[in-house]
């Protein structure tokens, strides 16, 4: 090879390899990567000292030629051609071609730590690349995803460190402790329960900082402002990478809905067992009646045949007369005991209100007690409503019963009753009436009283002001219940440390009945000419009473006690009217009335019990229109109601 082109070639790849040397210093510089950049510093260095060789072989191969040319030659021999520096010399070229195409492809050296890479490895490493992108979004949707579930939750989710100094608070915990995130984030969270219920957050954290992994418990929080919360608390560790316990988390749901729904049911379930209860009572009581009731028949009967025999003993009639007494008080209390204890069965009739408060009076002098002063104001000229008694008694005893407990140092309960005109403006009547005159029924006491907010919602069911375990809610909806069902209205005033009235008005009856005008104990229907009453009672000693008031009113009578000797005796002689008891051992009264109309259709059939017609009609034994006459009852009362039946089967 000759020394000129040995020379050209050298220059040129020294040229080449600065000028690669430049490319990469150039990027460098500007990217600031001098120092930083070693890999691409170093590789700058080494095209930096071939560029320097190539130099000096330069410069070799110039000297030859002038060594050459000083000694008269043209041309290198053979033997002094460098040949293992020019095979060098085309190989570093060559390595240099294949850098500079790589370095203008793929821009190789001009990123930060930057390696030469194949082209595919580098497809692997974009791909990788890629996918790490894609999880790192993911991740970063996974999390704006969660936080913005956890912003907009019902429910408050709070952060806390491990000292109790909040550092997170989402809307949910806002909207139900009413402060915002600036107010409460670093402040202790101390400040979201009372001095009575900040223990169990010391507590509760201190657990959690002692290794429990999480604590479910029901507490008493604090709004902002000042309102009592019942919430439901969840608290959970917070940790880091590496599972250091850095913080706490604490889930709380308000449970005030939650628990006032279940006292509501608790509440709605005791009734429940309690209207069990009354209906096995009412069971139970009807039972011990029916037996009480013939008992106290023949008591009464008996005792009024010994006062008819003795009209000239004047202490034997004195006696008689204190025996009738207590008669008649039993029949009373066996009477409310069944009024009582009949449910919803509801026979309305007229009652007179001055009776009705003069029997209520009767019943709480003996129960009240003797600190309260119970009177009775009646009107001049009764009022007489279309109710049924017994609602009117529970009216009165269970606003009786409030006026007592509103009244525990003593004082003064009033019942009265009158009648009042309305002229249809008046405010505060639930419902409101209509003009005219009415019936007014008032109890009032000298007791504790109510505020107007309290008064507003006395009639609400399960609303009380009761303590814990003293009441129900459902006496006054129960009383406002019965006074609009028997078309009537209800007024309450009330102030606090005076006192309460109820006043209830009712639509006076148009046509009183047996409360109004007192009947002439004369006017009873007289016996049918002849007339023949079939008795049947399985109580002897009552069946010998009702034959003997029968048989002095002029009836024929035929006793039987039982339903097969019934049926013999209608088969013998027949009869004009069955009386029989309801309830009988082998076949009851209904069955026996059933075969006996079969054989002689159109038979009036007047039926007696010691149970109430009202408790019959219920269990389905009797029908509610048929002829019934309740035990124990007078012989005017008897006599009286087998005329009306023997009367109406004649008009058919």
């Amino acid at each position: 090879m000759s020394e000129q082109t040995f020379l050209l070639g050298n220059l040129v790849i020294m040229v080449s390899y600065a000028a690669i040397m430049v490319a990469i210093l150039v990027p460098l510089a500007r990217a600031g990567q001098l120092r930083s950049n070693k890999l691409a510093m170093a590789t700058a260095l080494i095209f930096f000292s071939c560029a320097i060789g190539h130099g000096l072989h330069a410069v070799m191969s110039y000297e030859m030629i002038l060594h050459a040319a000083s000694m008269g030659g043209t041309a290198m021999d053979a033997s002094g051609i460098p040949w293992p520096s020019a095979l060098w010399d085309l190989l570093t070229a060559g390595v240099g071609i294949y850098y500079w195409s790589l370095r203008r492809s793929y821009g190789v050296l001009l990123g930060k730590g930057a390696i030469y890479v194949d082209p595919w490895g580098q497809h692997r490493l974009d791909e990788a690349d890629a996918r790490e992108r894609a999880a790192r979004h993911a991740a970063e949707n996974h999390r704006a995803t969660l936080a913005a579930v956890v912003e907009h939750t019902n429910d408050a989710i709070i952060g806390a460190t491990l000292d109790g100094t909040v550092n997170a608070w989402n809307r949910g915990a806002e909207r139900l402790f009413g402060y915002a995130a600036e107010e409460v984030i670093g402040r202790p969270a101390a400040i979201l329960a009372d001095d009575e219920h900040a223990g169990d957050q010391a507590a509760a954290l201190a657990r959690i900082i002692a290794g429990e992994q999480g604590l479910h418990y029901e507490a008493r929080r604090r709004h902002k402002d000042g309102s009592p919360l019942e919430v439901s608390v969840g608290v959970a560790p917070v940790q880091d990478d590496v599972g250091t316990l850095i913080g706490i988390s604490v889930v709380a749901r308000d449970i005030s809905a939650m628990k006032e729904a279940a006292e509501r049911q608790r509440a709605i379930e005791e009734r429940t067992h309690q209207a069990q209860r009354m209906e096995s009572l009412g069971k139970l009581a009807g039972g011990v009646a029916h037996d009480f009731n013939n008992i106290l028949a023949i008591i009464a009967n008996y005792t009024e045949f010994a006062a008819e025999a003795t009209g000239d003993n004047d202490a034997v009639q004195a006696d008689l007369a204190q025996v009738q007494k207590a008669t008649e008080r039993a029949i009373g209390l066996t009477r409310q005991l069944l009024t009582f204890t009949r449910g919803d069965t509801i026979q309305p009739q007229d009652v007179d209100l001055n009776a009705a408060i003069a029997e209520v009076h009767a019943m709480l002098e003996r129960t009240i007690g003797e600190h309260i002063i119970v009177q009775t104001v009646p009107a001049p000229e009764a009022p007489v409503i279309h109710a049924d008694p017994g609602q009117i008694q529970q009216v009165l005893l269970n606003l009786a019963i409030n006026a007592r407990d509103a009244m525990p140092d003593g004082g003064t309960l009033v019942l009265e009753a009158r009648r009042t005109a309305l002229d249809g403006r008046e405010v505060n009547m639930q419902p409101p009436l209509e003009a005219g005159v009415y019936a007014c029924l008032l109890v009032s006491d000298t007791g504790e009283g109510m505020p107007p907010d309290v008064a507003e919602h006395i009639f609400e069911p399960f609303y009380t002001t009761k303590p814990r375990g003293r009441g129900t809610g459902l006496g006054l909806s129960t009383v406002y219940g019965i006074v609009t069902e028997a078309a009537g209205s209800i007024n309450v005033y009330s102030e606090p440390g005076v006192g309460t009235t109820f006043r209830m008005y009712f639509p006076l009856a148009t046509a009183p009945e047996s409360a109004g005008e007192t009947a002439d104990p004369d006017a009873e229907p007289a016996p049918a000419e002849g007339s023949t009453v079939l008795v049947v009672e399985d109580e002897p000693a009552l069946a010998r009473v009702i034959t003997r008031i029968l048989t002095k009113a002029g009836y024929h009578v035929l006793s039987a006690t039982n339903g097969q000797d019934a049926l013999v005796l209608h088969e013998q002689q027949g009869c004009d009217l069955l009386l029989t008891d309801v309830i009988m051992p082998e076949m009851s009264g209904p069955r026996l009335a059933e075969l006996l109309q079969h054989r002689h259709p159109g038979l009036p059939v007047l039926y007696m019990s010691g149970y109430s017609n009202g408790l019959l009609g219920t269990t389905h034994v009797l029908d509610e229109d048929v002829a019934f006459i309740e035990k124990p009852f007078t012989s005017k009362d008897l006599r009286a109601k087998i005329g009306d039946v023997l009367a109406s089967a004649a008009r058919l």
